[in-house]
């Protein structure tokens, strides 16, 4: 298994009117590949947000492979 780090991602308005982006969330999460990590990650989300779909949250959703160990 692999470590990824997954960010739910927003794009919101600055006070300045400005679009900045902002991370909703941060997820470590251990799992096969990219793919999995994501519909892991999702999961986690809702549940944690108490939600029924994360895009409700957010906008989009980054994978990254961990680069430092446990």
């Amino acid at each position: 298994m692999s470590r990824f780090v997954v960010r739910f991602m927003k794009d919101v308005l600055g006070e300045n009117g400005r679009e900045a982006e902002i991370c909703q969330s941060s997820l470590e999460i251990d799992a096969e590949n990219e793919g999995d990590a994501k519909e892991l990650a999702k999961r986690k989300f809702c549940e944690t947000q108490s939600l029924c779909d994360w895009s409700l949250h957010a906008d989009r959703i980054q994978v990254k492979a961990a680069d430092f160990p446990s």
